[in-house]
């Protein structure tokens, strides 16, 4: 008998998203492998530059009462995150080496601070201080790992983050499933388990399911 393949995602979606795995045939199961934990930000002073690389790190500032005169983002809804609650937005890259690269290219002279979780990656910090950039850190968010076992293996992963990877690994296989991975940063995390690898082409969650629904549906 033909069974429709069925996919895993690693975080809850959104009806919106859902939506676009509905009338598919594919197969669909859910859960939240990281949680995130907002921190109370206690810093009021004025930041010349600031570094965002995800939404988290924008929401738990947004309502800090912090001034922030220039912003340095990773991907789309970050920047548009940060527009939404009336932040300047001065450069955005869809991945945390090209901002890096773009800082040292046209902004070399100025410091930064980099809003960022426990688990921060260290591609834009290193990259940043290698070229003599001033860069300071500040965590203000916490993402924590929930394990979950499954007992049954999936055709396709969605990742939305290294962290999601190293969650998910801690308990199960990658195996033979094929993961799609929302960037390249949480890509090389999932190279450690799989060369089964399809990376989104916009870093969004609505790429990572179009690409799974594409690819899953072709005939």
């Amino acid at each position: 008998m033909d069974t429709s393949p069925t996919i895993l995602s690693t975080k809850k979606l959104s009806t919106a998203q859902k939506e676009l795995l509905l009338n598919t045939g594919l197969g669909f199961v859910e859960y939240e492998a990281i949680t995130i934990e907002l921190l109370e930000i206690t810093n009021k002073h004025t930041i010349q530059n600031a570094i965002f690389t995800s939404k988290n790190a924008v929401k738990a500032i947004k309502n800090s009462g912090m001034v922030i005169s220039n912003c340095f983002c990773v991907g789309d809804n970050t920047k548009k995150l940060l527009e939404e609650n009336d932040f300047n937005v001065v450069e955005t890259a869809q991945n945390a080496s090209d901002l890096a690269k773009i800082i040292i290219k046209k902004h070399k002279n100025h410091s930064f601070l980099f809003f960022c979780g426990n688990l921060r990656r260290d591609e834009l910090p290193d990259l940043l201080k290698q070229n003599n950039v001033e860069v300071k850190e500040q965590i203000v968010y916490k993402t924590q790992l929930k394990s979950n076992k499954f007992i049954r293996s999936f055709d396709g992963i969605l990742f939305f983050s290294p962290s999601g990877i190293q969650s998910y690994t801690s308990e199960n296989k990658i195996g033979e499933s094929i993961s799609f991975c929302i960037g390249n940063t949480t890509a090389s995390e999932a190279k450690k388990h799989t060369n089964n690898i399809i990376v989104a082409n916009k870093p969004t969650v609505e790429n990572v399911i179009v690409q799974a629904v594409k690819h899953f549906t072709k005939k």
